[in-house]
């Protein structure tokens, strides 16, 4: 197995494109288990931990935050957490604190896997990640559109995962997901939600619910268009958003749970996560008033 280390982006996309099989490596937080497990075996391991400018942030002009592919899940948490609440909640659950100051969101992205954490609040948000070839420059894809099966993303085979794109919060997000015990376990199901009072509009995030992560649409359309912002919570309105999302996944039975566990536990973190944003945000209009 080759092991390649270039030590700028440029470097990195030429690597990339000489050798479309050589397989990115950040964090190593997924790989080197698959390796170790013998599952995995690539011709060659593109390391970019010596990239910095992947692990850094700024601020775009039009307000967007733009966030490298390798900041960890620790930085994010610190540095970020009021700008990017939803995928900082995430960003707690996500393994032990070595795994945190490790693993990145950029990985996690290119992993694809429906399990992973940082997908249902970034879907939920409606980020946008970056990605880049030598050849034919940077491509920007929706959340929704990133993702093309189980484990496999829409990258072109000489593409990189250079960032994602994020509006700061606009209105309160939340990020929940049930494991088979309380810390350092993947999820049997997680749900993300995210709300824009503004513009009256609701995002949302499924996790390991589907072959791949996805949002729960006819759920966000009922909750925007029937919910009454300038009131408290309908528990009516609560309950069908929270079967709507149910509606949304299409579970399988594995070793962490059944299928129909998972759709009933959607339901419960929907309607849950939906009355603490519903809650946050009342608050936040009568502070106003």
């Amino acid at each position: 197995m080759d092991f390649l280390r270039p030590e700028s982006w440029e470097e990195a996309l030429a690597a990339r494109a000489e050798r479309p099989d050589a397989l990115p490596i950040h964090g190593g937080t997924d790989v080197m288990v698959e390796l170790n497990f013998d599952l995995r075996r690539p011709a060659a391991l593109l390391d970019l931990g010596a990239v910095r400018e992947l692990a850094r942030w700024e601020t775009l002009p039009d307000g967007t935050l733009r966030v490298g592919a390798g900041v960890p899940y620790a930085r994010v948490i610190t540095g970020l957490g009021d700008r990017l609440p939803g995928l900082a909640q995430a960003a707690r659950t996500v393994g032990s604190p070595q795994i945190r100051n490790r693993g990145t969101v950029g990985g996690n992205l290119g992993a694809a896997s429906p399990a992973g954490d940082a997908h249902p609040p970034l879907l939920a948000a409606g980020a946008v990640y970056e990605v880049e070839s030598a050849a034919r420059g940077v491509r920007l894809i929706p959340a929704a559109e990133f993702y093309a099966g189980v484990k496999r993303n829409t990258l072109a085979p000489d593409e990189l995962i250079r960032a994602f794109r994020q509006t700061p919060v606009a209105g309160p997000q939340y990020f929940s997901k049930i494991g088979p015990r309380n810390a350092m376990v993947i999820a049997v199901c997680s749900f993300a939600l995210a709300l824009f009072p503004a513009e009256r509009r609701v995002g949302t995030g499924l996790g390991s619910a589907a072959p791949t992560p996805r949002r729960a649409y006819a759920a966000e359309e009922f909750l925007a268009a029937e919910a009454d912002w300038d009131a408290d919570l309908d528990d009516a309105v609560a309950g069908r958003f929270a079967e709507l999302v149910r509606a949304a996944a299409s579970p399988i039975d594995d070793v962490r749970g059944t299928a129909e566990y998972r759709r009933h536990a959607l339901g419960v973190l929907a309607r849950r996560t939906l009355t603490w944003a519903w809650n946050d945000h009342r608050k936040g209009a009568r502070a106003c008033a």
